[in-house]
């Protein structure tokens, strides 16, 4: 038998090598998975088995909600619906200082929660938020440092593909994890509020005032109820059920696409070119996603049957470090592969290793799962990889540099660290709602 120190070096050896020549993430997992079970189970019937085992893990009826959500999104982008709601917003601020930032925070926080995708969330906000901020004199820290923060949102704030994903990789209650996010994604939203409050008052030139056409209370209440309340009581409704044990996550999920569906309707804004659109582009994520799903679904079997899995904990637990300080490597860990990696890759080589590192350690798996999506979202704006970053400098104006995107971030980034030091001293303030 090899030791496990071998075998995990020749897993995840094998996949980085593949990931390194250019191979896509989940063909480069499902590769070493052949290779891994050819040497560990067997041969051919090794990989038989493996591969039979994990068909089990994508006919999983937790994944329902994945491609539901990613509809709901698509939907809410492509007909307009979000758009509309970021207006109205504006105009509802009126001369507020910094109200373009404020506007990016608080509308994108709505649209994140409902597109659960943080690089579509990010592309729309960057496209349509930045060439407005520039015309209207507004530094790139005001513009671009918003966007990046509250496209984060969405991994945190139900309903996230990327948290149902998570959920289902560790086999842990997706609805639970998903009502987990909520207050911690609320108190992020209010930092980043805060964080642009202070940089107007430091400097008041960041973001000029500019003139707006005034309105009447009867105006801002009509155009609050009419182009605010509909869209945002989509994910309200939908999170209230779940919290109220009424609906499951999937059936959730198909009630936030079809509400967002019918708005689309009653707006008069849905289009045979929008549905199409849509549906393809939530296909082509969802068939990612559950090709990934089996990946790791195979991966972990194979870290558990070579022994590396077992191994790599009795080494890591063998140090006597205390729990919070193998809680802060496991951090760092994913701050430093999300330099270089994307979030899904991250989640298939850690979950596998991480979740039963954490349970050994007595954590809480849904909290410890809430810090994880906390790592991924800030490790998607480190520097000097982080996906996020480069998906900004493709919508944002050509004379912006990274180094301008890199400053953006920082703060942002600085909040959402703050958000996981509060997680670590408040564990109920991710606990409270799934404990009801």
């Amino acid at each position: 038998m090899m030791e496990w120190y071998y075998a995990l070096a020749l897993l995840l050896g094998s996949i980085l090598a593949l990931m390194a020549v250019g191979m896509p993430v989940a063909l480069a997992f499902l590769a070493a998975n052949i290779l891994g079970a050819w040497v560990f189970m067997g041969g051919e019937k090794g990989i038989s088995a493996l591969l039979n085992n994990g068909l089990g893990s994508v006919t999983s009826f937790a994944l329902v909600p994945i491609p539901l959500f990613l509809l709901m999104g698509e939907i809410f982008f492509h007909t307009g619906l979000g758009a509309r709601m970021f207006n109205a917003i504006d105009r509802l601020l009126g001369k507020l200082p910094g109200r373009l930032s404020y506007v990016t925070v608080l509308g994108g926080t709505g649209f994140s929660t409902l597109s659960g995708s943080s690089m579509g969330s990010t592309a729309l906000l960057g496209s349509l938020m930045v060439p407005e901020m520039t015309k209207r004199g507004y530094k790139k820290h005001m513009s671009i440092g918003p966007i990046l923060g509250t496209g984060g949102l969405a991994i945190i704030i139900p309903p996230s593909a990327l948290a149902v994903l998570l959920a289902t990789l560790a086999r842990i209650d997706v609805g639970a994890l998903l009502i987990a996010g909520i207050l911690p994604g609320l108190v992020l939203a209010l930092f980043y509020i805060a964080t642009i409050f202070f940089q107007c008052r430091l400097d008041p030139t960041a973001a000029p005032a500019y003139d707006v056409e005034p309105m009447a209370l009867s105006e801002k209440l009509m155009l609050f109820v009419r182009d605010v309340i509909p869209m945002l009581s989509v994910m309200v409704i939908i999170v209230i059920m779940m919290v109220g044990g009424i609906v499951t996550p999937s059936e959730a999920a198909a009630f936030g696409a079809l509400g967002v569906l019918v708005l689309a309707v009653i707006f008069r804004c849905l289009s045979w070119d929008a549905v199409k659109k849509s549906v393809v582009g939530a296909l082509r994520v969802t068939l990612m996603a559950y090709l990934i799903v089996f990946g790791s679904a195979t991966f972990s079997q194979l870290l558990a049957f070579s022994g590396a899995s077992r191994g790599l904990i009795t080494w890591a637990t063998g140090f006597d470090l205390d729990p919070l300080m193998m809680l802060f490597v496991m951090f760092g860990v994913l701050l430093l592969l999300g330099m270089f990696m994307e979030q899904i890759s991250m989640m298939l080589l850690t979950v596998p290793i991480f979740f039963p590192l954490a349970e050994s350690l007595g954590f809480d798996l849904i909290w410890f799962g809430l810090i994880m999506l906390l790592a991924l979202e800030i490790s998607f704006t480190t520097p000097p990889f982080g996906l996020l970053l480069f998906v900004m400098k493709g919508v944002a104006p050509p004379e912006t540099t990274m180094r301008d995107i890199y400053v953006s971030a920082f703060p942002y980034m600085g909040c959402a660290l703050l958000l996981v030091a509060l997680l670590v001293i408040f564990p109920q303030l991710a606990l409270w709602l799934p404990g009801l």
